[in-house]
């Protein structure tokens, strides 16, 4: 499931940029990724 947001906003942000969106916008959906991202190394740690 987190993989699959982690996937959205990925898409999300590469469009974005595409679009050359003002910088604000693009750097807020790249925090939003680095936010799932990180959650998502948690969660894969806590199973190891």
């Amino acid at each position: 499931m987190l993989n699959e947001e982690i996937c959205k906003v990925r898409e999300k942000l590469n469009k974005s940029i595409e679009k050359n969106l003002d910088y604000r916008i693009i750097y807020k959906i790249s925090v939003e990724l680095d936010i799932l991202i990180a959650k998502y190394y948690n969660e894969t740690m806590i199973e190891i």
